[in-house]
This record gives structure tokens, sequence and C-alpha cells, in this order.
């Protein structure tokens, strides 16, 4: 009777670890493209599609200026830039796949692609990507855009400096797309990505959170079921 009574604390415990674990981690699980509204929607429910923070890491201060700038460079060029920050995407998704999936999504033909960029970051994976029109490949070709994306605005967001990756990538993009020439990337960031083999501590810590979801995952299926089974047969 004392076993049995053990394994039912035993089964309705992980029961409540599992219910707390899908409450602590559920706004943490990676999103699809499909996840996103159309911008239509998101105007609705924002009045402007310039920032789009479904991150929460962007200050009220950045939202402001880089949504006014927008705004600004969209009436003197006709180019429309949309800066979109979510938390996750799925692990073996490169973060350019992404942002050109969802650039499909939001402008489906070749003629509203064209002048629109899409700045496109990760914050939890420190991953970041630039989607690009055909007009607007005439004043910012895709080896600058490429560079404002994975070195402008990388480094700093591996550093968890979110802020300033946007501010900083929106500031090279908008000399360029003004005609302007390209400032070119910051030293340290060229330096990171010439130089770095390695994981980061980031990505190492994202990928052994994953397996911990997993391994918790799989012990929050089976330990019940075997719990169940095992009481049953008990007289």
């Amino acid at each position: 009777m004392l076993l049995k009574n053990l394994f039912r604390r035993l089964f309705l415990g992980t029961i409540a670890l599992t219910l707390g674990f899908n409450l602590f981690t559920g706004n943490a699980f990676a999103l699809q493209v499909s996840d996103i509204p159309d911008l239509a929607e998101i105007k609705k429910l924002t009045e402007q599609t310039w920032v789009i923070d479904d991150s929460e890491v962007l200050s009220a201060l950045t939202k402001s200026a880089i949504a006014s700038k927008a705004e600004k460079i969209a009436e003197a060029t006709g180019i429309e830039v949309h800066v979109l920050a979510i938390q996750r995407i799925d692990l073996g998704q490169p973060a350019s796949e992404f942002a050109a999936e969802l650039f499909d999504k939001w402008f489906p033909t070749d003629a509203e692609k064209s002048n629109q960029v899409l700045l496109f970051m990760a914050t939890e994976d420190h991953r970041t990507a630039i989607q690009t029109g055909a007009k607007v490949k005439e004043v910012l070709p895709d080896s600058i855009a490429n560079s404002i994306a994975d070195e402008t605005m990388l480094y700093p967001a591996r550093k968890s400096n979110y802020n300033q990756a946007v501010n900083e990538g929106f500031a090279r993009l908008e000399m360029v797309l003004k005609g302007n020439p390209d400032p070119g990337a910051p030293l340290l960031a060229v330096e990171e990505t010439e130089t770095s083999n390695y994981a980061t501590r980031e990505e190492t810590e994202a990928s052994s959170s994953n397996v911990v979801v997993i391994i918790l995952l799989i012990l929050a299926t089976l330990l019940p079921m075997a719990t169940y089974y095992w009481l049953q047969s008990q007289p």
C-alpha cells in the first residue's frame, strides 16, 4: 500500500511537472512563417508595419526612431523598410530561408516585392537576415545587404545587444538607400565573421536547452504511462 501511494504521488507529480514545463516554455517554442500574420492584419492591430517587435526586446525609443526613419525613407524614395524581431525560429532552418519565405508571404508577386526591404532578427537564436526587392537591389546590392545582416547586425545580436543591432543595421541601410556611400561594417563585426569558427556561448546554450527539452518531454510522456500500468497491475 505504501509503494502504491508513492507511485501515485509520482504520477501526479509528473503531471504537475509537465503542466508547469509547458506554461514556462510555451512562448519559447519556434515560430513558423504561418504563425506570422499578413501585413494588413498587423497594421490593423498596431497601426504601422515599420517595426514589428514580437520578441519584446526593443526599447520604445528604438521602435519610435526606426518607424519615423522608415516612414521618411518611404516618402523620399518609395522604398519601404520593415523590421521584424521575433524570439525563435526552428533550429534547423536558416534565418535567410525563414526571411525569404515570409517575404514571399507578405509580398506574393515580384511587383509587390520590388520596393520592399525586410530586416529580420530572431533574438533568442541570435540570428539575422535581410530580403530585398528588385528595385531596392538597384541601389542596395546583395553584397551590401548581406553585410548589413551578417556583420553590422549579427555581431551585436550575438552579444544580446538587440537595440544596437537594429539601430546600427538600419542606419547603414538608410545611408545607402539615400544614395550615400556605404560606410561598411564595423571593424569588430568583420573580425568576428572572419575569425570565429566555433559555436558561440549562446549557440551552445541553445543546443543544450533543446536537449533538455527533449529529455523532459520524453520523461513526461513515459513516466505517467509506466506508473499507470504498474498501478493497474497491483492488487
